[in-house]
């Protein structure tokens, strides 16, 4: 009962910041691309723009958590929220589009610190067998909030144009920073007493090299397949012809199944044990990905897009709670950021390989590959993970 208190305390102020930054970032998902081309983008050049936030965020993952554990994770927050706000109001004046590059790269800098601290806190501040509870539900807060962004920034945007998705996320990002300020410290890790890392990020890194090349790959592969899934279902649709309304519906539902799952996952990962969910939910994604290539209608389509919604919702919170579980007491923050890099490299690495197998071998054989890519996913998962997490 002590336990599920000490997790109902901070909840409200972890995972309600979560959902207002989620909100914040799905309200501008939609419409960086479009705010580029009318700065005069090509479509080429508004695509640079609009992956300049995943870079910035693999860019700022190690420096995030060798910052993260020198001023701690509450301030490390604070700071991010700060950064991302200064970002979006840049977004809102800049006259040409390497000045809105530079400013949505920012506002992935911020994401990585953010993130960061947000995973490096709750690995601290819940108890081992609430872990993957408290770390899916910080996933699935975070789900939630994109999915309801969009329909906000569509809102603002009747009356602000383009410039409204950016309000909506600079507003809640400025009540995310409100609410972080009533977030408690850690019993007994308060700035006087917090073990201090005498390892620098580098020697962290290399202690733990053992781990990253083995379980991060299993990452790296991961978010490689997860960001697959926002790409191929949106392409497959436009190769069998349907249109744009029908596509976003397909889309949708899916990622509202997706919502659904993330306590679930949690509760048989603190059950059970780590393998039990995240090698189900890559041989379910991988397997749909594999299915995706038969479809020809809408419906086939969006059974094999609720199969998908069923696999990536089962993995909500995983890859946090694995790197939270393989993380050492002292350093905790440096190898959190080298092990999500790994994971964003998968992000960033799953569209463009998914572009590169297209342009060479056609759409439906590059969605077979990224299919096998969840299937290598899987047995990294089940290869590399832990039995059960032991307390530190």
């Amino acid at each position: 009962m002590s336990q599920a208190r000490s997790l109902l305390k901070i909840a409200p102020a972890v995972y309600l910041p979560a959902l207002l930054y989620g909100i914040g970032q799905g309200a501008i998902a939609p419409v960086v691309a479009l705010s580029a081309t009318h700065l005069g983008a090509s479509v080429a050049v508004a695509g640079l723009v609009v992956a300049a936030a995943g870079l910035g965020q693999v860019i700022g993952d190690i420096p995030a958590g060798a910052l993260t554990n020198r001023i701690g994770e509450r301030r490390a927050m604070l700071g991010a929220t700060v950064l991302v706000a200064l970002a979006l109001a840049a977004c809102l004046v800049v006259q040409n589009v390497w000045g809105l590059a530079i400013a949505i790269g920012c506002t992935g800098l911020a994401g990585a610190v953010w993130g960061l601290a947000r995973q490096a806190y709750l690995s601290e501040a819940v108890p081992i067998e609430l872990r993957a509870r408290a770390l899916s539900t910080l996933g699935g807060v975070q789900r939630i909030g994109s999915f309801i962004g969009p329909f906000l920034g569509a809102g603002a945007m009747k009356f602000l144009g383009t410039d409204g998705a950016y309000w909506v996320h600079l507003i809640a990002a400025l009540l995310a920073c409100g609410v972080l300020l009533s977030l408690p410290d850690i019993e007994g890790r308060t700035r006087g007493s917090r073990p201090v890392a005498a390892q620098s990020t580098w020697v962290v890194i290399r202690d733990h090299f053992p781990v990253l090349r083995t379980l991060g790959v299993g990452a790296l592969l991961v978010g490689a397949v997860r960001a697959s899934r926002q790409v191929v279902i949106p392409l497959w649709a436009l190769h069998i012809g349907l249109d744009a309304q029908t596509t976003s519906i397909i889309f949708g539902l899916s990622g509202a199944v997706d919502m659904l799952l993330f306590y679930p996952a949690g509760s048989v990962m603190d059950r059970l044990g780590r393998k039990w969910v995240a090698v189900p939910s890559m041989f379910v994604l991988g397997f749909a990905h594999l299915l995706l290539p038969l479809t020809h209608t809408a419906v086939t389509l969006t059974l094999v897009a609720l199969l998908m919604g069923i696999g990536n919702g089962l993995g909500a919170g995983v890859i946090m709670t694995l790197g939270a579980d393989a993380s050492p007491p002292v350093g905790r923050a440096q190898f959190l950021g080298a092990f999500r890099l790994f994971a964003d490299t998968g992000n960033g690495a799953g569209p463009l390989l998914l572009a590169g197998a297209t342009a060479v071998l056609g759409l439906g054989p590059a969605i077979v590959i990224m299919a096998l890519t969840g299937w290598a996913a899987a047995t990294a998962m089940h290869r590399w993970i832990p039995p059960h997490p032991q307390p530190i």
